[in-house]
């Protein structure tokens, strides 16, 4: 088979698609069409009125509703707007201008602060490190989350290793999920800084795609188990579960680390939106509520996992590896001169993420990871994308060999 005729009609033919970002299908969108409905009442379970300001936590039935979910005790869970990467960067923000429990002086006033990053991962925590200055540190993962030797050596050496961040469950992009002795490792490593803090993305947590449900041990649990409460500040959202646009975030936390973070959202807000709250809570129900609607979402978003795996295998043989996740959003793909696939692929009208966003700065030292998001388009879309990335692959390949 020649690649480069293939390329060239590859090129021929006009196309253009699109797996750069991993959205929801409208298709997944309007499973949650009746929440444009709701709700029937602007009165909380407490008689709060959701129309008006105040219960700057969140409204209790929620948190109620989430806290098995993320793992975090109802009482030490916030609620917050539609974006948990913006309560990321609220938190990066009130870390450099507020000191943190347990800190000696606020981020801003340190020397130098250092984020460790496993790879690949996601580009937008690269990016709030970028903006303010935080230098970053990539760490590999491994089948198992972060290579923990690394991770432990670095925190047990340096006090300007103030945070980490880590994707959990179905890890953007490679789709791992954390084994129970890298998250009690991680609760019970020793820190230089006493203001360290485990930024724990929790994204992806009830995005299961098959029967088999990844598991993933209790993060706050285990740092109060061994001393380190205060360690983890634990992050999701309904962003892939209802209305991309219009979910609600999570913010969790130790008792003193809520008590701080509300202390600082305070400045900012006089309380959140409840009545998109109350919606939420009566469209979801309860964990089987959520169980129930995430199963519908598998049905829609599974095929094409198996599209991207049955494409890839039949098509590029062994000039690259790939993740097949049981969940999440995300296939990462490894080859050859990455960069320069990307870029082929960019000029046959496939657009990709560029290739280095899955590491700090934008740089694979290896030039070999490709996020796949194959969430967006319809199976026909997809197949078409697939299949002429993997028709770019083998021309690099042609061409460099």
């Amino acid at each position: 088979m020649n690649a480069q005729r293939d390329y060239a009609d590859l090129v021929q033919r006009g196309l253009s698609l699109d797996l750069t970002r991993g959205k929801p299908s409208p298709r997944q969108l309007d499973l949650a069409n009746d929440l444009l409905k709701l709700p029937t009442s602007y009165k909380a379970a407490d008689g709060t009125d959701g129309r008006n300001y105040g219960n700057l936590q969140g409204l209790a039935e929620l948190r109620e509703l989430f806290a098995p979910l993320l793992q975090v005790p109802a009482e030490q869970l916030v609620v917050g707007g539609n974006s948990s990467l913006a309560v990321m960067h609220d938190t990066i923000v009130h870390a450099l201008l507020t000191k943190v429990p347990g800190a000696e002086r606020r981020w801003v006033e340190e020397p130098e602060i250092t984020f460790l990053c496993p790879v690949p991962g996601y580009d937008r925590h690269f990016t709030i490190c970028e903006r303010f200055g935080i230098k970053m540190v990539p760490v590999p993962m491994n089948g198992e989350g972060p290579d923990m030797d690394v991770v432990e050596r670095l925190v047990a050496e340096d006090a300007s290793v103030k945070g980490i961040w880590c994707v959990p469950k179905y890890s953007n992009p490679s789709g791992v999920t954390y084994s129970d002795e890298t998250v009690r490792r991680l609760a019970a490593m020793s820190a230089a800084a006493p203001d360290f803090r485990i930024f724990w993305d929790n994204a992806y947590a009830v995005h299961h795609l098959t029967d088999t449900h990844a598991e993933l041990a209790d993060l706050l649990a285990l740092c109060a188990e061994h001393g380190n409460a205060d360690r983890a500040f634990v992050f999701g959202s309904t962003s892939k579960v209802t209305l991309a646009g219009s979910g609600v975030s999570f913010f969790g936390s130790s008792p003193a680390n809520v008590k701080w973070f509300l202390a600082n959202t305070a400045k900012q807000s006089i309380g959140p939106d409840k009545l998109n709250q109350l919606r939420h809570v009566e469209f979801l129900r309860d964990t089987e509520g959520v169980a129930a609607h995430m199963r519908k979402h598998a049905e829609l978003v599974w095929p094409k996992f198996e599209l991207v795996d049955r494409v890839l295998a039949k098509e590029l043989g062994d000039l690259g590896t790939w993740t097949s996740p049981q969940g999440g959003y995300f296939i990462s793909l490894e080859v050859s001169h990455a960069a320069e696939v990307v870029a082929r692929a960019k000029a046959a009208g496939i657009a990709l993420t560029p290739a280095g966003a899955t590491h700090p700065y934008g740089q694979d030292p290896d030039d070999r990871t490709i996020r796949i998001a194959p969430t967006y388009p319809d199976l026909e879309e997809l197949e078409q994308a697939i299949t002429g990335l993997a028709v770019c692959v083998r021309a690099v390949a042609e061409e460099r060999a």
